[in-house]
């Protein structure tokens, strides 16, 4: 992988609390797996991921961060030529909805302008729905951000949500050009 040329190089950061389902989704959609038990990840783990978006080759580097408030400062450094974001909540967990304003905070006080976000009502497959889509489409547009429910265990959105949000970012950057 390392000697196969790409036309750009992507950081993504997935952002959220602990609960959120961030490292279920990168499971999915990087190895395609689903574990309903894992470890809580700790810090920081990242994947790699080389796609094609119109015809251009793109290296993602995909950062799962850690939920814990304890991990907060350690997470703001990585926030450092982020070039997309992607927040989670998961639509079963009240509490995950509500700090969502707290990691806005945090981004912008954090990541570039220019970053691309957006905001993902998580495991939309779940029976116990605490969050309804409308409130999380709101909230979205109250922060300028495109919105989408996924579902790690039944792959619903998790391609759509990354190539969404590349192609913000290949938008941002060319139009640069």
């Amino acid at each position: 992988m390392s000697n196969q040329k790409y036309d750009y190089s992507f950081k993504i950061l997935l952002i959220g609390d602990a609960i959120a389902g961030k490292t279920s989704f990168l499971l999915r959609y990087a190895d395609d797996s689903f574990t309903a038990n894992h470890l809580t990840t700790i810090g920081i783990d990242f994947k790699i991921k080389i796609i094609n978006i119109n015809g251009k080759l793109i290296k993602l580097q995909i950062w799962d961060t850690a939920g814990q408030e304890g991990y907060n400062t350690i997470s703001k450094t990585y926030y450092k030529g982020a070039h997309g974001i992607i927040l989670f909540y998961d639509i079963g967990e009240s509490n995950s909805f509500r700090n969502i304003p707290n990691y806005m905070k945090q981004i912008e006080a954090n990541a570039p302008n220019i970053t691309c976000k957006v905001l993902v009502g998580n495991n939309c497959e779940r029976p116990d729905r605490v969050v309804t889509e409308e409130h999380g489409k709101r909230v979205a547009d109250n922060f300028s951000m495109a919105f989408f429910e996924a579902s790690p265990k039944t792959n619903q959105n998790i391609n759509e949500v990354v190539n969404y949000l590349v192609q913000e970012i290949l938008k941002s950057i060319e139009g640069k050009k």
